[in-house]
């Protein structure tokens, strides 16, 4: 049964739809998550479409679906449902008037996937994501973003891509595949075929003081700065593995290999595989790399048994920087296996090697 809901019967902002998407595990919002937490507020300002026998929710002209502080956005969103537990699906409204709570599309339901078309953003108070569409897979917990002009902006750091941009809110992973690059705040830029972008995690929320230990509190008086949630503190970037035509351009050098580990913390990459830097006419080669993209310095690092090559030519006013011992002033992120070249289609794994990155099929 297909049942329109017309807008008219809220006249403020279109059809507000409260629908119960409760979904297991604990409940803690983290960057564009929208797996957890509690009901998603569904509005828009062309109607919305409730098709029971298919258990879809459509809602068209500027749609919006709201949770826990995340905003998705589209010019369309669809909403797909499943009864949860065995429950019977619930019964259309009366036609007569607007449907009352208890027999809203997703009373007895919850939903597992989700799907915007046509101008494409998701937001929270500090981090936004953009595209031509969006597949949200509840049950995986990952965004697939594609289209035009993709991109993901932190408080600290902007990915983007061209075929498609991934966030696994479970995992706290951005992916990025085809000429993919970071941007850090002061504009430096690292450019490759696929990026993989690990976020840290957000600390839990401090433990309340004992009554006696606290200080008294003045009428007005805002909460200690330790007992408020830090904006941003769940979105920022712990490592960057890049891989495929790595290219990273200082003030003075150009630095390319076949792949590199990014600190944002110390703002340090490692380059590995066939590296060369290059300033001018001059170009150093070698198997490693230390790129301090706040210095703009790149030093070259000689592989065990083996020596850097570089061609400088007199006059040129290079000052390239090689040294002998290996390793040295190594950043502390993990580094990818030697050998690997692109991240694995397959399922991801945090602690796994930079060389398996997730597989956006499923959410597709």
């Amino acid at each position: 049964m297909t049942r329109a809901i017309s807008p008219r019967r809220n006249a403020a902002a279109g059809l507000l739809l409260l629908v119960a998407a409760a979904l297991p595990g604990p409940v803690l919002a983290q960057g564009l998550d929208m797996t957890q937490g509690g009901p998603v507020e569904v509005t828009s300002t062309n109607g919305i479409e409730w098709r029971q026998g298919e258990q879809v929710v459509i809602a068209r002209g500027n749609a919006r679906a709201i949770r826990d502080g995340v905003t998705l956005e589209a010019d369309r969103l669809i909403a797909r449902y499943r009864n949860r537990g065995g429950q019977a699906a619930p019964a259309a409204p009366a036609a007569s008037g607007a449907p009352a709570a208890a027999d809203t599309p997703l009373s007895g339901g919850e939903i597992w996937r989700m799907e915007a078309e046509g101008s494409v953003r998701i937001s929270t108070a500090t981090d936004r994501a953009q595209g031509d569409r969006a597949v949200y897979d509840m049950d995986q917990a990952v965004m697939v973003l594609t289209g035009r002009d993709l991109k993901l902006t932190t408080p600290q750091d902007t990915i983007t891509a061209r075929d498609s941009l991934e966030y696994w809110s479970g995992r706290r992973m951005a992916v990025a595949r085809g000429a993919a690059a970071v941007v850090t705040e002061d504009n430096r830029r690292i450019n490759a075929d696929t990026l993989v972008g690990y976020f840290l995690e957000q600390a839990p929320p401090p433990r309340p003081q004992p009554v006696a230990a606290r200080p008294p509190a003045r009428p007005g008086q805002p909460a200690p700065a330790a007992q408020r949630p830090v904006p941003g503190e769940g979105s920022k970037l712990d490592r960057v593995e890049v891989f495929g035509n790595v290219e990273i351009r200082t003030e003075a050098e150009v630095v390319r290999g076949d792949r590199a580990v990014y600190s944002p913390v110390n703002g340090t990459a490692r380059v590995l595989g066939n590296v060369r830097i290059t300033r001018g006419d001059n170009q150093l080669n070698g198997a490693e790399a230390i790129v301090n993209l706040r210095s703009g310095v790149a030093r070259l690092v000689a592989a065990p048994g083996s020596r850097v090559q570089g061609l400088v030519l007199p006059g040129s006013g290079s000052n390239l920087a090689a040294g002998a011992a290996p390793g040295r002033n190594r950043p502390a992120a993990q580094t990818p296996p030697a050998g690997g070249n692109a991240p694995a289609r397959g399922t991801p794994n945090r602690n796994a090697p930079a060389g398996n990155a997730p597989a956006p099929g499923a959410a597709r």
